[in-house]
């Protein structure tokens, strides 16, 4: 899998993606992480990607040239565009699932008030959001979204069946987790996890993901 970013800030990629699960897939060649400077696709010698918005108000927009520039320049016939941005629909882990089985994915890093509509319009490009608050730009979400695909790429992870049982990935919060000691300041192991006993194990852990989700999250029970 090929991933492309797009951002104003290149060097804040510098190192995020040397450590853990992604270092490893990068080092396996499971997948291609390339981050592009969209300076590089201007025009004019001030490099500008951003300019005052039609109709007044506050903050700058992001230019619509560049970028399609950028994208015309980076992206295969096949690939999917996406936008990070608070306008965007929620990134939700059917959404990661499917993502993960394209060939390429660009990100786009929006910034600022926002980014010129006539770049989705010309590009088609997807808009997502990593949740409901706004952060300073779509760097820290094309991060996130870096990470929630790879660690469902073939081979990025040593036993898959860890990214099966992770949270979302059957419409339920993950049951509770435990490791040693057993006793820890009062607080014990349960005991069904120390039997032994895989089917009453798979019981206790069904039923701690539904009752868990049902306290913390029962729109997705609903949503299901």
């Amino acid at each position: 899998m090929r991933l492309d970013i797009i951002t104003i800030f290149p060097e804040m990629f510098r190192e995020v993606f040397d450590f853990g699960i992604v270092r490893r897939a990068r080092e396996r060649n499971l997948v291609d992480v390339r981050v592009h400077d969209l300076r590089d696709f201007t025009t004019d010698k001030h490099r500008s990607t951003d300019d005052a918005p039609y109709g007044g108000g506050p903050g700058m927009v992001m230019k619509v040239e560049p970028l399609v520039a950028a994208v015309e320049a980076i992206a295969t016939d096949d690939a999917r565009i996406v936008l990070l941005s608070p306008r965007g629909a929620p990134l939700l882990q059917d959404k990661v699932q499917e993502l993960s089985t394209v060939e390429q994915l660009v990100l786009v890093a929006g910034r600022y008030e926002g980014v010129d509509e006539r770049f989705v319009l010309a590009t088609g490009a997807e808009e997502l959001s990593i949740g409901d608050y706004v952060l300073s730009g779509g760097e820290i979400p094309a991060m996130v979204v870096v990470d929630a695909l790879v660690r469902l790429l073939p081979g990025a992870i040593s036993d898959p069946k860890s990214a099966e049982q992770d949270s979302f990935s059957h419409g339920m919060l993950d049951y509770p987790h435990y490791t040693r000691p057993d006793e820890f300041r009062g607080l014990s192991v349960p005991e069904v996890l120390l039997s032994g006993n895989h089917a009453a194990i798979r019981r206790w852990r069904d039923q701690k993901a539904l009752t868990d989700t049902e306290a913390r999250r029962p729109e997705l029970l609903i949503k299901n």
